[in-house]
């Protein structure tokens, strides 16, 4: 059935664990992900980002996950992550994503504040909901690994819990992606989160947090940051990175003929993977 992110963060607050938030460009990616959540009965979150657009353009994907969303068994959310701009997310809205997340982490605090709290009147005319970004998730692939210049101290980028509350009490966003140390892309070191600033985020915003970066940080780490207070994780690189090591092995092991022999193995590796991150997520 497709929902809102409130839809299945609420519960996720509730019931203390985290739902994944999935990339889906494509329709391997979509199914390995639907097939796994089925497979556990989970909900799940699917869609894209704004720089991933060019894989599969806005109005594909919204034919292919929204009608996947609906006659799905457990709570879907489709969702546009990392929207750089208001006419992407505008179109997202129109096109009948469920959820938005409008970036504006690079702005400066008010401009953030300003541009999202516009944002979130326009998703919930639609019914659907938002995320916002305050302090700056980086970039692993484009740097240092917290994305900061060389030589700069990475924390001065992360969140401000009090700043957190103004921001969540002034824009109306329904949850909050926070900067703890956390990067997107594949880790050169292994990140050192501050689990105490998201227990004071937590504690201050009462509002589901969003954890960027899933993929590479350990199993004792992410589940110490749920018990901290996260309830959605983004999780790509991994899953992505299993599909390809699947159809480079079957290459390696005969030859193939079609295309669709390559797409399957790499569908079976994905949802392996993913099985495996939404088995960590609940804190069985």
């Amino acid at each position: 059935m497709l929902v809102n992110l409130n839809d299945v963060l609420v519960p996720a607050r509730k019931g203390k664990y985290a739902v994944g938030l999935f990339n889906t460009v494509n329709l391997e990616l979509a199914r390995g992900v639907m097939e796994a959540a089925e497979e556990l009965d989970s909900p799940v979150i699917i869609g894209t980002a704004e720089v991933l657009l060019p894989y599969g353009p806005l109005r594909d994907l919204a034919n292919l996950l929204i009608p996947m969303a609906e006659r799905a068994s457990v709570p879907v959310v489709v969702h546009l992550d990392h929207g750089l701009k208001e006419e992407t997310c505008r179109l997202a809205l129109e096109l009948g994503f469920s959820s938005i997340m409008y970036d504006c982490s690079t702005m400066d605090y008010g401009d953030n504040m300003e541009h999202v709290k516009r944002m979130a009147e326009t998703a919930h005319s639609f019914g659907a909901s938002i995320e916002a970004e305050l302090g700056h998730v980086g970039d692993n692939e484009g740097g240092s690994a917290e994305g900061s210049s060389p030589g700069s101290e990475p924390s001065q980028f992360y969140t401000d819990p009090v700043q957190a509350r103004d921001f969540i009490d002034r824009t109306g966003a329904d949850a909050l992606a926070i900067a703890v140390g956390t990067a997107h892309g594949a880790y050169k070191l292994p990140p050192k989160l501050d689990f105490d600033r998201i227990v004071k985020i937590k504690e201050l915003t009462g509002l589901p947090l969003v954890m960027h970066g899933g993929s590479g940080i350990s199993v004792a780490d992410t589940q110490r940051a749920i018990r901290c207070g996260i309830r959605k994780i983004n999780y790509f690189s991994y899953m992505s990175n299993a599909g390809v090591k699947a159809v480079k092995k079957l290459l390696e092991e005969k030859e193939v003929k079609y295309f669709h022999d390559l797409a399957n193995a790499a569908v079976d590796a994905m949802e392996q993977d993913v099985l495996n991150a939404m088995s960590m997520f609940a804190l069985e």
